[in-house]
């Protein structure tokens, strides 16, 4: 009969006794000793395991699809449209003796803006007039030495030299009535007064000209602000240009001809359109961004140069040049300064492909290339299979 205390020794003894026997157990050791899984094959950039192989638990996958219509939003500035503004500076130096138009005025081409006294614009009336005296003389005095030399008088020379002088003075002559065209006169007043007029019809949005100022021919050339603005500007207000800086990953949204919608809020419940008609060559290398310009109606006058707006684009529209399919954004990884992913090709087989990708939305990149709408892309495990390539490397 067993005591209390031997019966703990004797069921420990059982326990052992039963591992020995099952490790002495045919069928135990079969299972151990079965064949392990074939290992990753990796040809050019393909990864290709076995369907059941440990990794693939760790991988994740997600469906390409193709990008429905989303709306980017953009802040871009309004300005004078330049094909209709034009920024006036006086030709000539001088003081301003008086001043037409107000500010906000309509005016047509060739409506005087400013009087100016000028000394430099006599002196241009002064030479024209000489230019016509000295020509006068000059035909008067051919004329009296060809008379001289038919009487054999004087020689062929002298007749030869009046000739010449006589070109001289047609060409000064010429010279002198192109310079006053240039200033807007043809008549032969000597007034010291020029009249500063408008090269194009439209509105004074603009004047930095005050009665008694003084200005100059080279003002534009001032490295002062204060100098160097126009002393007029006048253009259409009916017509603006909006410019927008988008980054390298959206520039392929945009074509000429693309609609876009301006919001401000200046007015919350109205919205403007516009028209992109111009997209930059070159990158800014600052700020590595695009320069675009579009076309806005602004018949109502509401907007204002210099308002900063919020341009809202389709970047799904029929106008838009963005194709592709989405994917996740953490789909994409760097492979020598490339975007890369990993697509499914065939049940356990995973080829790195280079794909070309835009603005990314909600978590979702757009992939212009490289992926087709129903690939699966890798989402999760993209380093284990980076680093199976990376063994074979």
């Amino acid at each position: 009969m067993m005591s209390r205390y031997t019966q703990p020794f004797v069921g420990i003894a059982s326990m052992l006794l039963g591992i020995l026997l099952s490790g002495c157990d045919p069928k135990a050791k079969s299972s151990a000793a079965a064949s392990p899984l074939p290992a990753a094959k990796v040809e050019k950039e393909t990864v290709t395991m076995a369907t059941d192989a440990p990794q693939m638990s760790s991988l994740g996958f997600e469906t390409a699809r193709s990008r429905a219509a989303t709306t980017a939003r953009f802040t871009g500035r309004l300005t004078w449209d330049d094909e209709v503004t034009v920024r006036v500076f006086s030709p000539v130096a001088g003081r301003v003796r008086e001043i037409r138009p107000v500010l906000g005025g309509r005016v047509e081409s060739g409506d005087v803006l400013a009087t100016v006294a000028s000394p430099e614009f006599g002196q241009a009336q002064a030479d024209a007039r000489k230019a016509a005296a000295d020509l006068l003389f000059a035909q008067r005095s051919l004329a009296r030495v060809r008379e001289l030399h038919e009487h054999g008088a004087i020689a062929k020379k002298e007749v030869e030299a009046a000739e010449d002088a006589l070109a001289a003075a047609e060409s000064e002559k010429e010279r002198a009535e192109s310079r006053m065209a240039l200033y807007g006169r043809t008549d032969s007043a000597i007034d010291q007064v020029y009249s500063l007029r408008a090269p194009i019809a439209g509105l004074v949005v603009e004047r930095n000209l005050n009665p008694g100022q003084e200005v100059r021919s080279d003002q534009m050339l001032a490295n002062a602000p204060a100098l160097c603005a126009p002393l007029f500007v006048i253009t259409d207000p009916a017509r603006l240009w909006l410019f927008l800086d988008v980054t390298e990953l959206d520039m392929g949204a945009f074509k000429p001809g693309l609609k876009i919608k301006l919001l401000t809020k200046a007015y919350p419940d109205r919205s403007f359109e516009g028209v992109i008609d111009f997209v930059g060559s070159s990158l800014d290398p600052a700020t590595r961004s695009l320069r675009l310009r579009a076309s806005v109606d602004n018949r109502e006058g509401l907007l204002k140069a210099e308002m900063y707006v919020t341009a809202e684009v389709d970047m799904g529209a029929p106008g838009s040049v963005a194709g592709g399919v989405d994917i996740p954004a953490k789909a994409v990884f760097l492979q020598d300064n490339e975007s890369n992913v990993f697509v499914e090709t065939a049940p356990g087989s995973f080829a790195r492909r280079v794909v070309k990708v835009a603005r990314e939305v909600d978590g979702k990149v757009l992939a212009m290339s490289g992926v087709e709408a129903g690939d699966r892309v890798v989402t999760e495990g993209c380093l284990l299979l980076q680093s199976m390539l990376k063994a074979r490397e």
